[in-house]
C-alpha cells in the first residue's frame, strides 16, 4: 500500500528502541522509551497558501529527523508502524 500525506504532513518510520543500555542491561519491552528519531518515508505537497501556491517543505524522503515527544499520530499499515505528523513537529534533520 502506498501512502501520500496531505498538505504539510510527513510519514515517519520511528527508529527501533535500544534493547540494551550502555552498561549492558537488557531492557524489557515495557521499559523501553519510544525514540524521538525516525526516517521520513513520504512527504505531502506542502501547505496551501492564501495565494493558491504551496509552501516548500524543508524535509524530504529519506531524511533522518528528530521530533517532539508528543508528535504525530501512530498508524499501522501492512503490519508496519508509522507516524503521521506536521512538519512543524520536526525539530531537526540529522546529517
Amino acid at each position: 500500500m502506498k501512502i501520500k500525506p496531505l498538505a504539510d504532513k510527513v510519514l515517519v518510520e520511528r527508529t527501533q528502541a535500544e534493547a540494551v543500555t550502555t552498561g549492558g542491561i537488557v531492557l524489557p519491552e515495557s521499559a523501553k522509551e519510544k525514540p524521538q528519531r525516525g526516517t521520513i518515508i513520504s512527504v505531502g505537497p506542502g501547505k496551501l497558501l492564501d495565494d493558491g501556491s504551496r509552501s516548500k517543505l524543508q524535509v524530504k524522503k529519506g531524511d533522518q529527523v528528530l521530533f517532539t515527544s508528543y508528535a504525530g499520530t501512530d498508524v499501522k499499515i501492512d503490519a508496519n508502524e508509522y507516524m503521521i505528523m506536521d512538519e512543524s513537529d520536526i525539530m531537526a534533520v540529522i546529517e
